[in-house]
């Protein structure tokens, strides 16, 4: 017997081990969220550096997606999985015992690579094992709905380490997952290539992963004001250089990513989607983090709590994806699901200066039921639309667009934050000017200079830049509320029914090379 028909028909088993793997990457992405004070007063980074502690993690993660997810369809998913679980707990442990903001950044660069590794596996392998679409939509909520669980241990682990331990101990936690997951996968996993007999385009994986990387280093540097030479060079040769990948795959007999699948209505807008999902929203649990501790007073704990009830929404609508997605099919879900999300961020602009509990119960939930609906119906649209060799491509396409959507997202509702909050301001009694303008880069760094101003001074500024930071957090809903419409209306180009195979069709007749392979395996 074969190592995928071994998989097939321990599949499930299989899932549980991708679940696991999944969970490393997700608890990570967000468990600095409630940590981002307490990195701000220990390492004292500047409004840059600050950026890019947050953002190194994405930005890194998205150029690489697409090398690893293609070079994992050449040796092996497997092997390129396991060898992201080795490199995620070592830059984990490099990131909770820096001692600079330099450091910290490096490490988070590290975690990306890991990252990297191990998102397109995870989705390539489910891919291979879950030929069968109503199996694999099940597969794929229950995928998703872990995604939601590590997005809520995150938030609530970092905030219970960060009542008894430093702010390093967030990152401590991957340790033990990898070192859980390493062996684990090693004994369980099945080794999984596509059908590519060429040779893998190192060239082309370099253009990619250097195009992605300045075009998201230009649009980041962008968003945060940045209009000199080395935000608009980045940009520049970024996007020349994705424009030349795009150009040498399209000629390759044999390419690393097959661009045909975008010419499916299905794919393409999927992916679109993902895109518009990250992009309205990645930066809001962030900017809600800082919301509940620094305009709330609450604590990390008390913040993770908070922060509870979104992910057990977006578990649930993972859960029930399946059956959704088969009742009212992938136009309806997508875009009812971007409509829903916009309704919670309109909900949540009513957010003020004083705690509404029962308020911000309601909009995460909304907010994390209609995230999760449209981000699973889009994946598995995505997904199912993709040849099975091409799994890894399609893989790797599907989280760069996430993790691309992410990075941007972050950068550019940070720069309307930053735009609504910094005017406010500028002329505050009896503030001088340097100090009014050390203020405007963040609400930390506001009450930071309060506390050194003292006085009747200190307290206005520390009044006006809470007031400021809500005025920011409105307006930064409003312009997310607007690009999930976009997403709703993109979303009308799915198709209407999930379309599903017949159990005769979902069975496929293996190549002569799988025919040899699987003779030598027996």
């Amino acid at each position: 017997m074969s190592r995928t028909t071994t998989a097939a028909a321990n599949r499930w088993v299989v899932l549980v081990v991708l679940c696991v793997s999944l969970l490393l990457v997700a608890v990570d992405a967000t468990v600095l969220h409630v940590a981002v004070p307490a990195v701000t007063e220990d390492l004292r980074p500047g409004a840059i550096e600050l950026l890019w502690i947050v953002d190194t993690y994405p930005l890194v993660c998205a150029s690489l997606l697409i090398l690893f997810g293609t070079l994992g369809d050449k040796v092996g998913r497997r092997r390129i999985l396991l060898l992201g679980y080795a490199l995620f707990g070592v830059a984990s442990a490099m990131a909770a015992f820096a001692g600079t903001a330099q450091i910290l950044i490096v490490a988070r660069g590290l975690l990306g690579v890991g990252g990297a590794m191990i998102m397109p596996a995870t989705l390539s392998i489910l891919r291979q094992v879950f030929p069968d679409r109503r199996e694999r939509a099940l597969a794929i909520g229950i995928w998703s709905a872990v995604a939601a669980v590590g997005a809520a241990v995150g938030p609530l682990l970092g905030g219970f380490l960060l009542e008894h331990f430093w702010w390093g101990s967030v990152f401590l936690v991957n340790i033990p997952l990898m070192l859980v997951s390493l062996p684990i996968g090693r004994l369980l996993l099945p080794e999984s290539k596509g059908a590519g007999d060429g040779p893998w385009d190192v060239v082309g994986a370099l253009m990619a992963a250097a195009g992605l990387f300045g075009v998201v280093l230009g649009v980041k540097r962008l968003g945060g004001g940045e209009l000199g030479p080395f935000t608009v060079l980045p940009l520049a040769v970024g996007a020349v250089l994705v424009a030349l990948f795009v150009r040498r795959q399209r000629r390759r007999a044999q390419p690393l990513v097959d661009l045909r699948m975008f010419s499916r209505p299905a794919f393409s807008t999927s992916v679109g989607c993902i895109v518009l999902a990250m992009l309205a929203l990645v930066g809001l649990e962030l900017i809600a983090a800082q919301y509940l501790q620094l305009v709330l007073g609450l604590s990390p704990l008390e913040t993770g709590l908070r922060l509870l009830p979104l992910t057990f929404a977006a578990m649930a609508a993972g859960l029930a994806g399946a059956r959704l997605l088969r009742r009212f099919g992938p136009r309806r879900m997508v875009c009812g699901g971007f409509c829903l999300t916009a309704v919670a961020v309109l909900t949540l602009t009513a957010m003020g200066g004083t705690d509404n509990a029962g308020l911000l119960l309601f909009g995460f939930v909304l907010l994390g039921f209609g995230l999760e609906t449209t981000l699973f119906a889009a994946y598995e649209s995505m997904l199912s639309e993709a040849p099975q060799e091409q799994a890894g491509g399609a893989a790797a396409i599907g989280e760069t667009s996430y993790q691309l959507g992410a990075g941007i997202g972050i950068a550019l509702l940070g720069s309307v934050m930053n735009a609504a909050y910094a005017p406010g301001l500028t002329s505050v009694p009896g503030v001088p000017a340097s100090a009014s303008a050390a203020a405007g880069h963040s609400l930390g760094e506001a009450y930071e200079v309060a506390g050194r101003l003292g006085g009747p001074a200190g307290v206005a500024l520390r009044h006006t830049a809470r007031d400021s930071f809500v005025h920011g957090l409105h307006v930064t809903l409003l312009v997310s509320a607007g690009l999930l419409l976009l997403g709703a209306v993109m979303a009308l180009r799915l198709p209407r029914i999930m379309q599903c195979e017949s159990p005769a069709a979902a069975v496929e007749v293996p190549s002569p090379r799988e025919v040899a392979e699987s003779r030598v395996s027996a």
